[in-house]
């Protein structure tokens, strides 16, 4: 069993379904209130739980595929219970998750011929983006791996001294120009410090930026070029962090990312502290750009790898 799959320990399931308790109570409330005196699922019952859907941040469009689903069946099966519904909708979710691109991870990192596997982690700032790049360099690190964070946050001041402290508590490298340097330099030597001391990972983070400042979302571009011209075929992951409970400001901030630069994950941030969890399933169905983790709390190990099924199994039980 891999070190991602262990993951999945009782301990991370308790986790889980902890975190999930405020999306869960919010969605299952608003469904049995709006099935209430109901014996089969028609128009109205379709239409409440539609607005259900959006109101958890599911997002329109992912909503009306799930409520087209649903329809579809009814059509088929020519009768469905109230009763049927919240199994129904559980299986629709699990469906639509896995006929996007966000698959069920075990390992982070896949088998690679060369070293270092490089990811550049981008996001505005507040999400957590500092956070979740210690807390993966940890999980990296009881992995085995050899570490390396690069300071690419070199416009916010505390941002190079948060990332130094956490190379420091994870007992992992740590690579920076300091303050006002250009980013697209630091990311180009970090990958440089990463071959000379033989990393398996080097882990860069970036200026939060404003997703509406086109001029800095532009600078993501140079330095995706600038870590390729070090590193053929780098940088291998693109990382994108966005938090859960700003709902469907995410969805903008994903839109305007992934249209920046080439996003290849996502991770999703606080998911503990809202009542907002339908994002992660509207965000991986809306953008095609897989789901790897998920925070669920403030201790360093409480960053999951996220695992479709049993997020859905979280959601519904």
């Amino acid at each position: 069993m891999s070190f991602f799959s262990k993951l999945f320990s009782r301990e991370k399931k308790e986790d889980l379904d902890k975190g999930m308790e405020k999306t869960k109570t919010s969605l299952f409330g608003k469904i049995s209130k709006a099935i209430a005196g109901k014996s089969k699922v028609d128009e109205e019952v379709l239409d409440e739980l539609e607005s259900v859907l959006i109101s958890s941040d599911v997002g329109l469009e992912t909503t009306v595929k799930i409520i087209e689903r649903i329809e579809a069946r009814i059509a088929r099966d020519k009768y469905l219970q109230v009763s049927e519904l919240q199994a129904i909708l559980r299986d629709e979710i699990v469906q639509l998750l896995a006929e996007n691109n966000t698959t069920d991870v075990e390992d982070f990192l896949p088998d690679q011929g060369q070293k270092p596997y490089v990811i550049l982690v981008v996001g505005v700032n507040g999400v957590g983006k500092t956070t979740t790049i210690g807390k993966l360099a940890w999980q990296l690190k009881q992995q085995g791996k050899k570490v390396v964070l690069g300071a690419g946050d070199t416009f916010r001041a505390a941002a190079v001294d948060q990332l130094k402290i956490w190379s420091e508590r994870v007992g992992c490298d740590f690579y920076s120009k300091g303050m006002n340097t250009d980013p697209a330099a630091v990311a180009y030597e970090t990958v440089q410090y990463a071959l000379e001391h033989q990393c398996d990972v080097a882990i860069i983070d970036t200026a939060g930026r404003l997703h509406t400042k086109s001029h800095l979302m532009q600078e993501l571009s140079k330095i995706k070029r600038s870590v390729g011209k070090k590193l053929e075929g780098a940088p291998h992951e693109v990382l994108l962090v966005l938090d859960a409970t700003t709902g469907q400001n995410a969805f903008e901030q994903a839109k305007h990312f992934t249209d920046a630069t080439d996003v290849s994950a996502l991770a999703l941030t606080k998911l503990d502290g809202t009542a907002k969890g339908g994002v992660a399933i509207g965000i991986s169905d809306q953008f095609k750009v897989p789901i790897k983790f998920i925070g669920m709390g403030e201790g360093i190990h409480q960053l999951q790898v996220f695992n479709k099924k049993i997020f859905v199994e979280s959601l519904f039980d």
